[in-house]
């Protein structure tokens, strides 16, 4: 990937303007969401892919108490399989195993998470990690235009406004027969950016973006390093929000 970046004076590397699909031959594109903080400039330019979803199509959260009468397990997957009418080598099978695996997996060091299974124990969750009596509120990605375009070249539009975030939520959606937010928080320091950007076909973006200044505890095949090409534990991580995705800090 150093063809396709550039060294600026103080030695730092910023992206450069490139044909997003130049470089991803054999890459997803959909990790094409991360960055680093010296990539957040004015006039810079991402190649970034922003996951869109049709509301109307995803799955719905259950009510509080129907949620909880359904064991979340993955001791309980075959279960689970006979109540949703499932193939164990369905697609859909292999989902929500992934996502029981996630969601039991253990948190790295610093991190407190949980896979909320209905609105209230989401809110629960961020009021366990805010305080009882802290006001917080919801930050997500906004696309002001209608587009099908899913990975593009983005330009920076204006200074990256930094939300104040001496805590924060991030809860991103997770694939299930109905709604699941997966939602965890550091204690290691992160930042929160609302960042307006200007796509290549005109979409206009206000996205939401986390930089993270300590990666030492993540794994070391994590998919942003290769996709920065940087080594393990290399501070200041960053990566957009996809609209259904979102992150929770403190309302003054």
């Amino acid at each position: 990937m150093d063809h396709d970046r550039q060294t600026e004076d103080d030695g730092t590397t910023v992206q450069s303007r490139v044909d997003p699909l130049s470089r991803m031959d054999h890459m997803d594109l959909s990790v094409m969401v991360f960055f680093t903080l010296k990539d957040l400039k004015v006039g810079n330019s991402l190649p970034i892919y922003f996951r869109k979803k049709d509301s109307s199509k995803s799955p719905r959260f259950l009510p509080r108490q129907e949620a909880d009468s359904i064991a979340f397990s993955l001791k309980e997957l075959p279960n689970l399989l006979r109540l949703f009418s499932l193939s164990r080598d369905s697609p859909q099978a292999k989902a929500m195993e992934a996502t029981l695996r996630e969601c039991e997996s253990q948190a790295i060091k610093g991190e407190t998470k949980f896979c909320a299974t209905s609105l209230e124990s989401m809110l629960e969750f961020a009021s366990s990690i805010f305080g009882s009596n802290t006001r917080f509120k919801t930050l997500a990605t906004e696309h002001l235009t209608k587009s099908s375009t899913l990975f593009q070249n983005y330009t920076v539009l204006t200074t990256p406004e930094e939300i104040p975030a001496p805590m924060m939520v991030a809860c991103h959606t997770v694939p299930y027969p109905y709604a699941i937010l997966y939602c965890h928080s550091q204690v290691t320091e992160n930042r929160v950016f609302k960042v307006s950007l200007d796509g290549e076909n005109g979409d206009k973006v206000t996205a939401v973006a986390v930089c993270h200044k300590d990666t030492t505890q993540w794994n070391r095949n994590h998919v942003s390093f290769r996709v920065l090409g940087i080594e393990p534990g290399t501070p200041g991580v960053c990566h957009f929000f996809p609209a259904d995705n979102f992150v929770l800090v403190p309302d003054p």
